[in-house]
């Protein structure tokens, strides 16, 4: 457990590198504790060296590993968490990535859907009452949960219903913009849902970021970022600190941001009915998987 309860703590998944690691190293500038979830051995202790080497104020940094294309670790991740905390004031949910090919996991889903929308959707779930108790006793709309999105939301319509795991009709790309837009969808409706409780639910559009984004796609991914004109993983980490910490950034949950300014998402990504629809049908996947 946390010795210190007085010291806030946040969770960063995908802290091994990219804008994880700067928003992490950012928390514990302002003396947080973060604990953050990687995937590889080597990128997370290497990650665990730089974000310690900016703590200050008592920030501090533990490093849990997790496929995140598998929903048994994602449990596993949150079982962890428990055992480390007896409080969370912030989930920032922000790993994820594409996919060159169709890659059906062991548990039988679609990997980028997995990574990008079941896990952040199961963790949160998970990790859901240690948001609410933390909420209990702290001021209304200080503890959070953000999602990092993408504008790539905007080139679907729409979630397909008949194929919401894009199986049937896979494209790296194509799956990766379904999984962005279910993930505002899903926050519009984690914020509906917590209302009540005190916390806030937020999501962004990082921009295009210098990070290992787009290496695991396929050709016209990789030689899109290659040409793209990219900025530091620090610019949106800047936006991620700033709505996990900052009192403006709580008024009127459910919103879509972008360099600290809120903007307009897709009509797609304000349908408040896809929103419920995407919640249960989630539900109903994780509970096939046994979750």
């Amino acid at each position: 457990m946390n010795e210190n309860s007085a010291r806030p703590v946040a969770v960063v998944t995908g802290s091994s590198s990219g804008i994880g690691r700067a928003t992490a190293i950012g928390l514990v500038g302002l003396g947080w504790r973060v604990i953050g979830v990687g995937r590889d051995p080597r990128r997370s202790a290497e990650a665990v060296e730089a974000i310690g080497a900016a703590a200050r104020e008592g920030g501090e940094i533990t490093m849990l590993r997790a496929d995140f294309t598998s929903m048994a670790q994602v449990r596993g991740i949150a079982e962890q968490i428990r055992e480390h905390t007896d409080r969370l004031d912030v989930l920032i949910n922000n790993a994820g990535g594409v996919r060159d090919r169709l890659i059906i996991t062991d548990e039988g889903t679609e990997a980028t859907f997995a990574a990008n929308h079941l896990a952040p959707f199961l963790l949160t779930r998970e990790l859901l009452p240690l948001l609410t108790a933390t909420a209990a006793t702290r001021p209304p709309g200080t503890v959070r949960v953000l999602a990092v999105s993408s504008s790539a939301h905007r080139v679907t319509q729409g979630l397909n219903w008949d194929d919401l795991q894009s199986v049937a009709s896979f494209r790296p790309a194509g799956a990766y913009c379904q999984a962005k837009l279910a993930n505002i969808l899903f926050t519009r409706e984690l914020a509906r849902r917590v209302a009540g409780r005190g916390i806030v639910a937020q999501a962004m559009h990082p921009g295009i970021v210098d990070t290992r984004f787009g290496q695991d796609g396929d050709v016209q991914m990789r030689a899109h970022m290659a040409a793209a004109d990219t900025v530091s993983p620090d610019e949106p980490a800047d936006t991620l600190l700033w709505l996990a910490t900052a009192a403006e950034a709580a008024h009127t949950p459910g919103r879509y941001f972008y360099r600290r300014a809120e903007e307009q998402p897709s009509d797609a990504a304000r349908d408040d009915a896809a929103a419920a629809r995407l919640w249960s049908e989630s539900e109903k996947i994780l509970a096939d998987l046994g979750h």
